[in-house]
């Protein structure tokens, strides 16, 4: 059989099926695009699970015609800048994209409409691409001075195959919510916002760059109590810094779901820094638990391979050890120097274990409940507190205790014979405490 060229439409599917795996992959990078145009406000919205409708909509620099139709062919990009001699270095890679196969790859397995008005001033120009057909670009109505707006309905319309593979419309929803959050994390000065058929899932408004801003993001996405159980983390080890928040041992999961590593601003799946994560907590917890933790590498791109992965989720370090030992030897001193702090949440819930409730036992109607007798072992009368009220001591500590201790040289009290209620076997034992899981 003779070698052939395949069609330029038959190469872009091809490569269709590495960047875009999934609506998420798609969403992924068109977020990323917006992100090095320098866009600070970034709006998705998404019908039927990104399958039919995906909206990415940014505040960016824009682009002129002529450099729309550039933008969806293959290998085409403005992230990368040839020397003098002509070369491209793929070693100093500073932005989030540089393939130049996002664009092409979705217009060839989807029908894309690519809206743009340049910051340098201009109408705006819309550009359309069915299945890799390209239509040329005309003027376009664009609600604001300038950016991006991409528009993708059907995807995989030209791959029927690809979605007998697709899960259900809310889990795609879901996969779409959770890569923007990570996005987010990584780029607290941006605006991000999330409308899932027509609802707003997500709204995170900007925070000043930094630590706090940072943290402010993160509790914005994982919730106020990893606001109060997180370490700063800032360690510098030959020009490679390990930043971000951990969080205290016992602020443990029972997954490795809240555990978030990103590389020069770039969200990364790597064994190398998930296994570094683990061995830093070795000492600190049980095999069955997982910390949780948002740690971000600021390195060199010449110490760090992105050109690994057709998606960029995976890197290459050239010192693997030196990244390792950041992290184990980094994560370690932050939580030794946390000393004994315990996390809020076990506070919390050692504080509650010790509430007085309102009643011992369950009431069944077949008449009330034994109550212990102040002479049996305490004198605390407290048994009709309300139970919502959170202890602010240890009860009983402070109370008259209800036994007789004799004087000394004196007889032993005449014991009185009081006889004990006995509950009837529809009726709940006064030693039945109930017990708290979380006491």
């Amino acid at each position: 059989m003779p070698i052939r060229r395949l069609p330029p439409e038959t190469v872009n599917r091809i490569a269709a099926g590495e960047v875009v795996e999934r609506p998420a992959s798609a969403v992924k990078e068109l977020v990323e695009n917006a992100l090095d145009a320098g866009a600070t406000r970034i709006e998705v919205q998404i019908e039927g699970g990104g399958l039919t409708r995906i909206l990415v909509a940014d505040d960016g620099h824009g682009m002129a015609p002529d450099q729309l139709e550039l933008a969806i062919e293959r290998h085409a990009t403005s992230k990368l800048e040839p020397d003098d001699a002509g070369d491209v270095d793929l070693l100093r890679i500073h932005t989030l994209g540089f393939r130049g196969e996002a664009l092409p790859s979705i217009g060839s397995v989807a029908r894309l409409t690519l809206t743009s008005r340049p910051q340098a001033g201009g109408d705006a120009h819309a550009l359309r691409v069915e299945g890799g057909r390209v239509t040329p670009p005309g003027p376009a109505a664009f609600p604001g001075p300038h950016g991006t707006r991409v528009e993708v309905r059907d995807l995989f319309y030209a791959t029927p195959a690809r979605l007998k593979f697709m899960k259900s419309e809310r889990a795609e929803a879901m996969a779409i919510a959770e890569e923007l959050r990570r996005q987010a994390m990584a780029h607290e000065a941006v605006t991000f916002a999330l409308d899932v058929e027509g609802r707003s899932v997500l709204r995170l408004p900007a925070e000043h760059p930094g630590d706090e801003g940072r943290l402010r993001r993160l509790a914005a996405i994982l919730g106020r109590d990893f606001e109060a159980n997180a370490l700063l983390v800032d360690h510098t080890r030959d020009e490679v810094r390990l930043s971000g928040f951990a969080g205290l041992p016992t602020y443990s999961r029972g997954n490795g779901q809240h555990q978030y590593l990103f590389v020069n601003g770039r969200p990364v799946k790597d064994r190398l820094l998930q296994g570094a994560l683990r061995g830093a907590y070795a000492d600190f917890l049980a095999r069955d638990r997982h910390p949780a933790a948002v740690l971000f590498l600021e390195v060199d791109p010449l110490k760090v391979d992105v050109n690994v992965h057709p998606a960029k989720s995976e890197v290459r370090f050239r010192d693997a050890a030196l990244v390792r030992g950041l992290i184990v030897g980094g994560l370690r001193h932050s939580l030794a120097a946390a000393g004994h702090r315990a996390s809020t949440t076990v506070a919390y819930q050692a504080l509650t274990g010790f509430t007085a409730h309102t009643g011992i036992g369950p009431q069944n109607g077949s008449g009330p409940v034994s109550q212990p007798q102040p002479t049996g072992w305490s004198g605390w009368d407290a048994w009709a507190a309300p139970a919502t009220q959170t202890a602010q001591i240890i009860p009983g500590l402070s109370d008259r205790s209800g036994r007789v201790e004799p004087a000394p040289h004196a007889p032993p009290p005449t014991p009185i014979a009081t006889p004990l209620p006995h509950p009837s076997p529809t009726q709940s034992s006064a030693f039945d405490l109930p017990f708290s899981e979380d006491a």
